[in-house]
């Protein structure tokens, strides 16, 4: 038992630490290629604002908010909410915009700024998406009911 509670102490730990690398990689990206996207409009144009501010706190409010009501399914063991249209719309939506900017905010875009900008976003989505179920008490027993499931099932 003290060897199970071992490894599930070890698995929170591992996914923070992931969570604290990627988010704020993600967030400080956001917040750059936000800028250099902005200052592409023109002079004066009120929108040179809106990449940087707004789309860090969407990212956040979307993946954490999607990644919330998945976790809520899963410890309610109800039928995944991964198959609502407005959760996987709200991803989508964050995850075409950051590529977007990514690739916007360089001089002359290429395939590999494109395989970068939708790199980070998937990693930073991924930690945001998953900071609810690591914060949730409720994880260790939702690890151990997965496991008993698939270690019942025949090979």
């Amino acid at each position: 038992m003290d060897e199970q509670r071992g490894a599930l102490r070890g698995l929170r730990v591992l996914i923070w630490v992931v969570i604290a690398i990627e988010v704020p990689v993600y967030l400080i990206w956001l917040v750059q290629v936000g800028y250099q996207t902005g200052q592409q409009l023109p002079s004066g144009d009120a929108g040179r604002w809106a990449p940087p501010v707004l789309l860090p706190p969407a990212a956040v409010l979307f993946c954490v908010m999607a990644g919330w009501t998945w976790w809520g399914a899963v410890v309610a063991r109800t039928r995944s909410p991964l198959q609502e249209r407005w959760i996987v719309a709200s991803l989508v939506f964050v995850a075409a915009f950051s590529v977007f900017c990514g690739v916007a905010s360089v001089d002359d875009p290429s395939v590999s700024v494109g395989l970068l900008s939708a790199a980070v976003t998937a990693l930073g989505m991924i930690g945001l998406f998953f900071i609810p179920a690591a914060a949730s008490r409720q994880l260790p027993d939702v690890i151990r009911r997965r496991s008993r499931r698939t270690s019942g099932e025949p090979s």
